[in-house]
């Protein structure tokens, strides 16, 4: 259950587009048509999918204070947590490197539709920010990671997604001069994003309405002699 909700929760809760703003470069950019916004959606998710558990065992077991307490009593008051941004970005462009080769070898139309977008992903905020949101929220497990990981991913693959099939439509609509390109893409982005805050709902309202009715139960059955009124 607790996977499914983390999962859940990435993609429409705390999407990386709609809910951060991170990535937005790429977001903008490639998003004119859908082929290649599925293809670098496809090459987000792979990233993050890879990336954030291997962060995540990189903090556990080497940036942590206390974390090389592994390899021996001496070393457990290290704290190597000021070289975070280093690693996890190290790991990220490894990663990227991959995903770029295999473009290139198998799909070279994909691979030149996407130009320095693809290269582009190893500086793409929204990579760093699952790894380091991974990090401040203290994901317990490796399987949690790798849950957020995919979960973020598809969250932005999916607003991508949405945004190259709208432009798409809209390319063959009235807008009004000074709205056309970025400027009506920003309005339907802002738009898109008040549609999703509306799923905070989603996973909060049970939680909510199931503490309200615990409340109102533990006061109805108190003694009536621990009631207090104002007559």
């Amino acid at each position: 259950m607790e996977h499914i909700e983390l999962f859940f929760k990435s993609i429409f809760i705390d999407n990386m587009v709609f809910a951060t703003f991170l990535g937005m470069c790429s977001y903008l950019a490639v998003s004119k048509k859908v082929t290649t916004a599925v293809g670098l959606g496809a090459a987000v998710i792979f990233v993050l999918a890879i990336t954030v558990p291997l962060n995540w065992m990189l903090d556990q077991y080497i940036l942590q204070p206390g974390a090389l307490k592994w390899l021996g009593a001496e070393y457990a008051s290290y704290d190597l947590s000021f070289l975070s941004f280093i690693m996890f970005i190290a790991t990220i462009a490894t990663m990227v490197q991959l995903v770029e080769i295999v473009v290139e070898k198998f799909s070279p139309g994909l691979y030149n539709s996407l130009g320095i977008f693809l290269p582009l992903i190893a500086v793409n905020c929204a990579i760093l920010g699952g790894s380091l949101f991974m990090q401040s929220r203290e994901i317990p497990s490796l399987g949690l990671a790798t849950t957020y990981g995919v979960g973020s991913g598809i969250g932005w693959f999916l607003a991508i997604l949405a945004i190259a099939a709208i432009r798409e439509k809209i390319r063959y609509s009235s807008i009004p001069a000074p709205l056309r390109g970025l400027g009506i893409t920003f309005i339907v982005t802002g738009l898109m994003a008040i549609g999703f805050m509306s799923f905070g709902g989603m996973l909060t309202g049970g939680d909510e309405e199931k503490k309200a009715k615990e409340d109102v139960l533990s006061v109805t059955e108190q003694p009536l002699g621990n009631l207090t009124t104002n007559d």
